[in-house]
């Protein structure tokens, strides 16, 4: 099987020349345009997943020998969630050799952020099933590169340190609420509130649910620490 020019250009990118180039193209194939003779990728995301989770935590044990669990479950949940996948997935221009079907093109599916991290993560297991798991560590490691090294010491999400914030001090678990959706549905901007039991609050905006409350969260926790820590 002969891969497309832009295609074979994407290989060339990830760092892997494969010898069953069909896998490839299944981790590229989105839902909305699968058939019984064109198979999606969601398989192989829930296997690249696993991959990606075996890489990142051989990576962090072998960076920081003497780190307690308690501060690896954090730095481990940073660098495999979907956020980051399709950060890796945009670096290497992703988006622009997956094949999607007219609709999720035409609401910028090549943009979205889920759709690029599980394309990253199916991509992973195409590579682990093309050449197996060394090949797939080395691509990970190369395209993941000073992330492992880099993540926080403590990189607990927002909203995690704003809660466990909130029951130290005897208070319930914070609350986010969306105040507002605006922009196109390719690319929404969603404004969310986080509220603490006690009436303080905090509100940012973002592309995504998740990114809102984790930016108000980390404003609020900001907010609070110096006042109370």
């Amino acid at each position: 099987m002969k891969l497309s020019v832009e295609i074979s250009a994407f290989s060339g990118r990830l760092g892997h020349a494969f010898t069953r180039p069909e896998l490839l193209l299944r981790a590229l194939t989105h839902s909305s345009i699968s058939s019984a003779t064109r198979p999606d990728n969601q398989r192989l995301e829930f296997l690249g997943d696993r991959v990606l989770g075996l890489v990142m935590a051989e990576a962090l044990l072998a960076a920081d020998p003497e780190a307690a669990e308690g501060l690896l479950a954090p730095r481990f949940n940073a660098l495999v969630r979907k956020e980051t996948c399709a950060d890796v997935a945009r670096e290497i221009d992703l988006g622009v050799v997956l094949k999607l079907g007219r609709s999720e093109m035409l609401s910028g599916g090549r943009r979205k952020e889920a759709l690029l991290g599980d394309a990253m993560e199916a991509v992973i297991a195409a590579v682990y099933l093309d050449a197996g798991f060394e090949a797939a560590r080395d691509v990970i490691l190369r395209l993941w590169g000073a992330r492992v090294t880099a993540v926080e010491a403590d990189a607990r999400d927002a909203k995690t340190a704003l809660q466990e914030w909130a029951q130290a001090r005897g208070q319930q678990p914070p609350r986010y609420i969306e105040l507002s959706r605006e922009g196109p549905d390719h690319a929404p901007v969603f404004t969310i509130a986080a509220r603490l039991e006690s009436g303080e609050e905090a509100t940012a905006a973002a592309g995504s649910k998740r990114q809102a409350e984790q930016a108000a969260a980390k404003t609020l926790l900001k907010r609070m620490e110096p006042e109370h820590g």
